[in-house]
């Protein structure tokens, strides 16, 4: 990663003044300042990521280091750290999703009501390392694969888990009430889950299957159950529910499947663990490709429509889904609210990198 007129992904950089971003001068510096100083304070105590990403320039960890120790104002901080370039990818423009924590109604013990199982990672599964691939001859595109006795293996697919493929090893940590709540969960990484008795736990990301992931609410339009226009969280979660034998034959089409763990030491306050490996901050945290960028990255990004643009975004996550150089998944924070606001979220952007002056 270069300040060159060409960066990550073929994209070209576009230097641009501060003054020129809209909105800039009125955005909320101190909301971004504490969640780069969240990513600041985990890099230079080396914590480990979730899941790893590109490694930070040594002038984006002079940053961190800069952030830390900073008494000035948040809106000097960014001015006089980093330099503003508008990402131009080499097709198309910048594209925003949107993604939350969910609220669902489940247990942590067997309950008649809650018949489907949240599972843990099981044992043998290996993440394949940022940038490398599974031992031969397994698919190189694999992110993830089995160490077996017999040798590395692909791990079983959605299909294969729901029938059973981990069955009795008890991996078992949670249960929900139907597959719908359980893929959603899968696609958002993250979960509250609100207890028969009244109490809450919170489910985090533990690792995935490696497979590829598919979006199913392309391949509901594709298959002319519902329009783009209505493509939407809410809208794909009836239709869905409506359908069933529809549903189960199309959520099986995304092969990609997440383990979960029972988080106990996160606050009530606090979002979900990001693949950077800290909690994320609703409105302010980023899912952006960690092939190209690296964690604590800052952007601006400016959008059309009803969003919250025109602000200053740190990458703090990363999703399979979110790929190249333009495309950030904005993080809305937990419930029902932010899941119809994230779930509205299909919008073409300016993404703009701040990247360290020293570069």
């Amino acid at each position: 990663m270069t300040a060159s007129p060409f960066g990550p992904g073929g994209a070209r950089l576009e230097p641009r003044a501060f003054s020129t971003l809209p909105g800039w001068a009125v955005d909320d510096h101190a909301a971004a300042f504490a969640a780069f100083r969240r990513s600041a304070t985990h890099h230079v105590n080396a914590e480990p990521a979730l899941r790893q990403g590109l490694a930070p320039d040594p002038a984006l960890i002079a940053a961190f280091t800069a952030a830390l120790a900073w008494a000035g104002t948040p809106k000097a901080f960014f001015e006089t750290q980093f330099t503003p370039f508008a990402i131009r990818p080499e097709t198309g423009a910048g594209f925003l999703t949107g993604y939350y924590e969910p609220e669902l109604s489940g247990s942590l013990i067997p309950h008649p009501d809650y018949p489907v199982p949240v599972l843990a990672r099981p044992s043998g599964l290996v993440t394949v390392p940022q940038g490398g691939t599974p031992p031969a001859p397994l698919d190189p595109s694999l992110q993830s694969y089995m160490a077996t006795p017999q040798g590395p293996a692909a791990a079983p697919d959605r299909a294969d888990i729901e029938d059973g493929a981990f069955g009795g090893q008890g991996l078992e940590i949670a249960w929900l009430r139907d597959r719908v709540d359980l893929f959603f969960m899968h696609v958002q990484g993250s979960a509250r889950l609100k207890l028969p008795d009244g109490g809450t736990a919170r489910l985090v990301y533990a690792g995935r299957n490696g497979h590829p992931y598919t979006s199913i609410g392309r391949v509901i339009v594709q298959e002319g159950h519902l329009p783009l226009e209505q493509a939407t969280l809410a809208p794909l979660k009836d239709w869905l529910r409506r359908h069933p034998a529809e549903a189960r034959r199309i959520m099986r089409l995304n092969r990609s499947y997440i383990f979960f763990s029972v988080d106990k030491t996160l606050a009530p306050e606090d979002g979900p663990i990001g693949a950077a490996g800290h909690p994320l901050i609703p409105l302010r945290s980023i899912a952006v490709d960690r092939t190209l960028w690296p964690y604590g990255m800052p952007f601006f990004i400016t959008a059309d429509g009803d969003l919250p643009s025109n602000r200053l975004w740190i990458a703090q996550d990363t999703g399979s889904a979110i790929v190249g150089p333009a495309r950030a998944d904005l993080f809305f924070g937990a419930g029902e609210v932010a899941g119809l606001q994230a779930g509205a979220v299909r919008h073409r952007a300016e993404m703009i990198v701040l990247l360290p002056r020293t570069l």
